[in-house]
């Protein structure tokens, strides 16, 4: 058998071997069998020396020809393997795009958050609104509206960032109360709402203290809003948040925008019928008061008709 008919034959063995190759493995290893070093195609063009100089150009082009012909047939057929795997790939790992997506935990929410939340839920639940204030905040919203003239000496209590002479950071979010006053129509019923935030002092920071802390504000206004209804609402809260069994205690206070005003403590043991009463300690936790008919003459409300605790 000549050369001709070794690289005839070397085709048509290779070209079958290609289409029959059913991974990308088994083609590579063909390629180096014939083009390699010590491949087949190698081996047939080292008879070329054997042949005259008339037979060596014409079986030179012959070889180059098969040569590049099978590098194509070897590339086509890695190409379609290719496809091939990458199309398996996707059907086994397809994405149905209707399904709803997962969602990531990324962690978990301050505990400031947490309960304020616990907060908020409660009362949406009671029939409450939320309305979140400005952290800047007007005097007249900050502290006349609240009861507090330029005069009053209980500002020095609240001391505070001024941004202008008429601007500052919030001391307190009971300034949320005149704007909801204001913008509530009492005809469609009582107003109520919660104003939870962050409001600023000019304290020094320590322990018990800080220039930047967090308040929730509650107001209820409407016609024959009493104390009851502020106890009961204040018991609902605490048994909310700190679970029944808490005995809770009004004490005498004073804020301006209140009257009568009240602090609120629970005690931080569980009370029953058979407690002393020398074995109760009690926790601070709020302000509160009915509010003050000043307040209300000044959110142009009767305070003859309307009452409302805050």
């Amino acid at each position: 058998m000549d050369i001709k008919e070794k690289l005839d034959e070397l085709n048509k063995k290779i070209s079958a071997e290609i289409d029959h190759s059913t991974n990308i493995d088994l083609v590579e290893n063909i390629r180096v069998h014939l083009l390699g070093k010590k491949g087949e195609l190698t081996k047939i063009l080292k008879g070329l020396k054997d042949l005259t100089p008339s037979e060596k150009p014409v079986v030179g082009q012959l070889a180059n020809q098969i040569r590049t012909q099978l590098e194509a047939e070897i590339a086509d057929k890695k190409n379609s393997l290719e496809e091939l795997k990458l199309n398996a790939k996707l059907a086994t790992e397809k994405i149905d795009v209707t399904l709803p997506g997962r969602s990531f935990q990324i962690g978990t929410k301050h505990v400031l958050q947490q309960i304020q939340d616990q907060i908020e839920d409660h009362f949406l639940s009671q029939g409450f609104q939320v309305m979140y204030g400005h952290e800047i905040e007007t005097d007249e919203y900050n502290f006349e509206r609240m009861n507090l003239p330029k005069d009053h000496p209980a500002r020095d209590m609240q001391d505070t960032f001024y941004l202008t002479p008429n601007t500052l950071l919030r001391t307190q979010t009971s300034a949320m109360q005149a704007r909801a006053m204001d913008q509530h129509d009492f005809a469609s019923g009582p107003l109520k709402m919660i104003s939870p935030g962050k409001v600023y002092r000019r304290d020094n920071d320590d322990a018990t203290h800080s220039h930047q802390f967090h308040q929730i504000e509650g107001l209820v206004v409407g016609r024959k809003i009493t104390l009851a209804d502020l106890k009961g609402t204040l018991q609902a809260l605490t048994n909310e948040l700190f679970g029944r069994g808490h005995a809770m205690r009004f004490r005498q206070s004073y804020f301006p925008f209140t009257e009568p005003s009240l602090e609120v403590d629970i005690s931080w043991n569980i009370v029953d019928d058979q407690t002393a009463a020398e074995d109760i300690e009690w926790i601070e936790v709020l302000g509160a008061g009915m509010v003050h008919p000043n307040v209300l003459k000044m959110a142009k409300i009767d305070s003859e008709k309307y009452s409302g605790f805050a």
